[in-house]
């Protein structure tokens, strides 16, 4: 009787293990499965009617949120709870998700090209889309300042003063003459956005405020309930954001205790 034997060569092995492991690399990549080439005026599809609800769901509908868009997906690593970074238009915020994987935060985009990237834990780049919003009434703000955090259990406010008086704030967070905070996170990491498109001339100063907690239970000022000693906060500003002219500033912000106030910048514009 002849017994026959399959050889695998070792560079054919070599091989197998290398497309093995790049098929899992590949499973292992997060999803961004909204936005994706177009949500608002994109392809063939008008979603502009399209009525949910960006999460968290705010308490109250301010009016100037309306156009902020909901960028979800999935982190294929449910319940290890690493630390992601999500990316937007090169605003980086930590990207907390549940312990099923998923994740959901929002955004007010400009006109223009906009990018979306996500990034582990050791810095890479793992996923990556690029969008285009071909909606001219959504025209891209001179001035934006954007403000995350690394806690969700924590609700940080963001604070403008304007040129001429005007505190901008969840309490009241439209402008007379335009402008104001188009995105107010109630519960979650952020992000919290200051926005106008014909900003004022004169100085501008930048508050960021501890303000509580928001739990199972609803608000609560209970120091016990936050998950780490400091909370770290990001503020982005960004001006002439998606023209030849655009500029950045980043500052970090340690939050140390509830009720903490922090001037972030004061500047001329």
């Amino acid at each position: 009787m002849m017994i026959m034997q399959t050889i695998i060569k070792p560079s054919l092995l070599a091989c197998a293990l290398f497309i093995a492991a790049a098929n899992c690399a590949a499973e292992d990549k997060p999803t961004i499965n909204s936005p994706r080439g177009g949500w608002n005026y994109g392809g063939l599809t008008d979603k502009s009617g399209d009525t949910r609800a960006s999460y968290p769901l705010p308490p109250i509908d301010r009016g100037t949120q309306k156009n902020r868009t909901l960028i979800e997906g999935h982190i294929l690593e449910a319940g290890k709870q690493r630390k992601h970074t999500l990316i937007v238009n090169g605003n980086p915020m930590v990207l907390n998700y549940g312990t099923d994987g998923r994740y959901e935060r929002h955004y007010a985009f400009g006109s223009g090209s906009n990018n979306i990237e996500i990034k582990g834990p050791d810095g890479k780049s793992l996923q990556r889309v690029q969008y285009y919003e071909a909606n001219t009434q959504q025209l891209s703000p001179q001035l934006r300042v954007i403000c995350s955090w690394d806690a969700p259990e924590a609700e940080v406010d963001l604070h403008i003063i304007t040129p001429d008086g005007q505190h901008a704030f969840f309490a009241a967070p439209i402008l007379n003459g335009g402008g104001g905070l188009d995105v107010d996170s109630v519960d979650g990491p952020g992000p919290e956005m200051f926005t106008t498109i014909a900003p004022k001339h004169g100085a501008y100063h930048v508050f960021v405020n501890y303000w509580g907690n928001y739990g199972a239970g609803g608000y609560n000022f209970d120091e016990g309930q936050r998950k780490q000693p400091i909370i770290t906060a990001r503020v982005t500003l960004v001006f002439y954001e998606n023209t030849a002219k655009e500029k950045r500033e980043s500052f970090v912000i340690p939050l140390r205790k509830i009720g903490d106030l922090n001037l972030v910048k004061s500047f001329m514009f």
